[in-house]
């Protein structure tokens, strides 16, 4: 297998080659880095990369004897959201108002070692992950894979651009208000966002965000994300996603539905509500009912996202250890978050109920919802830097359609679409009932199936693999 070809198959079809001996997990380590040290310098991906450290557990897992080399992940390169703690590394959370290196994993980093995953690095994100883009004075700009001068979406932009060009197999993301969606989504992954504490975000990000806030994946294919699934969801589940996929195809209901919600100010772009349309049509053509509806969002839905996630950044900030060091724009975000009175706040998680009911009224008459999950192609660096807190909101609606399942926790999931004129990255979003992220996944799958995009690669990755680098 050509090293290109082994470091962009992707976590599952990785682990299959590690547990087989078809390749050892040093190989495919040490691909992976060759992939970082040629691609990274461009992309910034990565805040660090742990080369040692990964090398030195590919090593054991080498060593294992083959009976008990199951483990779901064996040997797989995993990004992890610089967000999030890795015992011995600090969580710079895209600031320089980090304390010490962290003592312990957080829980999701130690699940995914337990299922055989090598932790090869850190990826970047906004400053304390508030913006829709990747970007801070502290770690500089995360570059979009398919053009460098457009972002790959945030605040998982570093975990996007890092699987999107096989830096590593699969990457973990946190998603407060389409934080693993709009990025994969700008750079033609699966962003999967399982139903709220399905991957527990432990004290570290406990109730993050007021409640907005889930762990996900970012991932190159949908079986790479439902093994991401299993590997770190909570034990008390009793369910095995991947073995569900395998689940006969059954004809659902599914609703088309393209308004953003009220108050969100944008409007889907022409090429990217036909991508919408196409998907319908492959829907229908694979047996499902697709009829045309939309949500009922209500006004409440963004009033109660933004509530949340002005007091969830305002929570941040008084946690840092060394808030002087933030950003004056973060700065100025924390304050208009203590503006809100307390008694609002608990009122909008209070209202939670009432939204979910609201939103739900969709399920009476489907069993998936089909909606845009970016209005346009991805925004140029150049504006989204630099830009006044203002500015800064006024442009972070490009996504808006996925703050809503934050808002009531519901599973939500974008597979890519195909690409655009100028040869940038579709994606739609598919939303799901409480609870129920196996459906999305089935039919996320079937998707794939009929119309694969595994095969698509960013100009980057093929340029240097062009040039000759050592990749």
């Amino acid at each position: 297998m050509e090293q290109i070809d082994l470091v962009l198959a992707g976590a599952a079809q990785q682990a299959r080659l590690v547990r087989e001996k078809v390749v050892s997990a040093r190989e495919l380590v040490e691909a992976t880095l060759r992939q970082i040290d040629a691609l990274d310098p461009a992309l910034n991906a990565y805040r660090v990369v742990l080369a040692e450290t990964a090398l030195e557990q590919a090593k054991q897992f080498d060593s294992l004897p083959r009976p008990t080399s199951t483990m779901a992940l064996i040997g797989v390169p995993v990004a992890i959201k610089d967000d999030t703690d890795v015992a011995g590394e600090i969580t710079a959370w895209g600031s320089s108002a980090y304390g010490p290196p962290k003592e312990h994993d957080a829980e999701v980093v130690a699940r995914l070692r337990r299922a055989g995953a090598i932790i090869v690095g850190k990826t970047n994100v906004s400053e304390l992950t508030a913006w829709p883009w990747t970007s801070s004075k502290s770690w500089d700009v995360t570059r979009n894979p398919w053009d460098v001068t457009r972002t790959p979406g945030g605040s998982s932009g570093g975990s996007a651009a890092a699987a999107a060009t096989g830096m590593c197999g699969v990457a973990l993301g946190s998603d407060g208000a389409g934080s693993v969606r709009y990025p994969a989504a700008l750079t033609g992954l699966v962003g999967f966002k399982p139903q709220r504490g399905r991957i527990p975000l432990g004290s570290q990000h406990a109730d993050g965000w007021q409640g907005l806030l889930a762990y996900g994946s970012l991932s190159r294919t949908v079986v790479d994300a439902a093994l991401f699934l299993d590997a770190t969801s909570d034990p008390s589940m009793h369910r095995r996603s991947v073995e569900m996929l395998d689940s006969p195809a059954e004809r659902l209901r599914i609703a088309v539905s393209f308004g953003a919600p009220p108050g969100s100010m944008i409007r889907v772009s022409a090429e990217r509500r036909a991508a919408v349309e196409e998907m319908a049509e492959l829907l229908r053509s694979l047996g499902h009912q697709v009829i045309e509806r939309e949500i009922t969002y209500t006004r409440r839905a963004m009033r109660n996202a933004t509530v949340r996630y002005f007091a969830g950044v305002h929570d941040d900030v008084a946690s840092v250890e060394q808030p002087e060091r933030l950003e004056r724009t973060t700065r100025r975000l924390a304050r208009l978050g203590g503006i809100i009175p307390g008694f609002v706040v608990a009122r909008s998680r209070r209202t939670e109920t009432e939204l979910a009911a609201s939103i739900n009224e969709i399920f009476d008459h489907a069993d998936v919802v089909l909606t845009p999950i970016a209005a346009t192609a991805p925004p140029l660096i150049s504006g989204t830097t630099n830009l006044g807190v203002v500015r800064s909101l006024l442009a972070s609606n490009n996504g808006a359609w996925a703050m809503p399942w934050n808002a009531i926790g519901q599973p939500s999931i974008t597979v890519p679409a195909g690409l655009d004129a100028n040869g940038l990255p579709l994606s739609v979003q598919l939303c799901g009932r409480r609870d129920d992220d196996e459906t999305l996944l089935r039919v996320a799958l079937q998707i794939e199936s009929a119309r694969p995009w595994a095969h698509l690669r960013p100009p980057c990755v093929t340029e240097a693999v062009a040039g000759g680098l050592p990749i």
